[in-house]
This record gives C-alpha cells, sequence and structure tokens, in this order.
C-alpha cells in the first residue's frame, strides 16, 4: 500500500514541510493540514504540483498516513483537531524539549513519550514514533554521502510500523525498526542529544545518528 498511501503533513513548520516536499517529490499525494490563512504558496510551489493545502481535519481524513509535526506541548490539541481518524496511521514526529542556560533537556510526559500520551488519548489511531531524531535539512534530502539518514521506528502495531518503513524508504531514507513504542521515550532522549551536539556541543545541524554494522 506504500506506493499509493495519501499523506498528510500536520504543521507547516521546518520539519513539516521539508518532510513534506520530500514525500511529494518521491511521488507520494499528500495534503498540508494548515490553519485558515496560512500561507503555503512557497511549499506548495516545492512540491511540484504533487502537494495541496487544506483544514487540518480535512487533511487527515483523507489521509492513510499522518504525519505529525507540531510543538509537542501541542500534539494532543493538534490531534484532538484531526477529527474522525480512527483506525489511522500517526506518526509522531515530535520531542518534549525545554532549553535551559546549558542547552536543551528533556521534558517528559508522564507516560514516558510524546507517542505512548498519544495513544494513550487516542486509542483508535495507529501510532508510530519516527522522523525525530534529526534536523529538518534531512527530512529534506537524507542523503550523506553514499548512504542515507537512519529513521528509527517505535510501535506496537506491526502493520503499521511496516508501512511507515516503506514510505521512508521511498523517499530516500534508511528505517530502523528499533521495537515497541515504549522505545519512542528512547527517542525522544536521543532527538535530545542530537540537539545539544548540533546547538550546544559545536557540530552543526549537518549531523546524524547511524547504526553501523560490522561484516
Amino acid at each position: 500500500m506504500s506506493q499509493g498511501s495519501k499523506i498528510a503533513i500536520i504543521g507547516a513548520g521546518n520539519v513539516g514541510t521539508s518532510l513534506g516536499i520530500n514525500l511529494a517529490r518521491h511521488g507520494y499525494p499528500l495534503r498540508f493540514g494548515v490553519r485558515e490563512g496560512a500561507d503555503v504558496k512557497e511549499v506548495l510551489a516545492k512540491c511540484e504540483g504533487r502537494a495541496e493545502a487544506s483544514s487540518v481535519s480535512a487533511a487527515a481524513q483523507w489521509a492513510d498516513v499522518i504525519f505529525l509535526a507540531v510543538p509537542a506541548a501541542a500534539a494532543e490539541e493538534a490531534v484532538r483537531a484531526l477529527g474522525e481518524v480512527k483506525g489511522k496511521v500517526l506518526v509522531d514526529c515530535t520531542n518534549p524539549v525545554a532549553w535551559g542556560n546549558d542547552g536543551p533537556r528533556l521534558a517528559p510526559t508522564p507516560q514516558g513519550s510524546v507517542a505512548a500520551a498519544l495513544a494513550q488519548a487516542f486509542p483508535g489511531l495507529r501510532v508510530v514514533k519516527g522522523f525525530s531524531t534529526f534536523g529538518a535539512e534531512f527530512h529534506l534530502d537524507p542523503r550523506v554521502g553514499d548512504t542515507s539518514v537512519d529513521v528509527q521506528l517505535a510501535g506496537d502495531d506491526a502493520e503499521a510500523k511496516a508501512l511507515v518503513s516503506a514510505i521512508a524508504t521511498k523517499a530516500g531514507f534508511t528505517p530502523i525498526d528499533v521495537g515497541p513504542l515504549r522505545n519512542a521515550a528512547l527517542l525522544e532522549s536521543l532527538a535530545v542529544l542530537w540537539i545539544h551536539l548540533a546547538m550546544k556541543g559545536g557540530q552543526g545541524r549537518h549531523v546524524a545518528f547511524k547504526l553501523l554494522k560490522r561484516g
């Protein structure tokens, strides 16, 4: 089903728009779910005629797979605004980050991760955590030399995770199954480590984690 999957991007920030442009360029039918009055003309132009914009609820109800790319604090409110989306795959790209004078730190939810909180609050959704451990530059173009960025995927629904993995592969990423949804908490920690390395550790934003295998 991956080839013909209809995809909604909820969130018109750097991550959502970059990922949407990438997915549209790889042939996926795509809609950006945006608030009334949002100007996404430039983004749609970069999608080369393969994407549209509509209300958040219209985009989500049209789609098979919904990518959530909003601030973590707004995640539950954003999903509530989707309307009736029971049974759909929700890819949680968010990270609960707080900032201090010494840099970023994890601000976990009581459930352990944003993904777990969403799965608990919306049990009809098939939640997968992913596309959350690198910057928007890689959402747009995952290539790094002769390889590509790893997309770590956590979730309890094997079919949903396989679908998201196929989408990632087609869009140029290297998907890595990291186990059940409880491991979403580990990915959120990994994301905070990436933010620290990129923003405070002097590595810059053009770095990403890669699983290497010998032999």
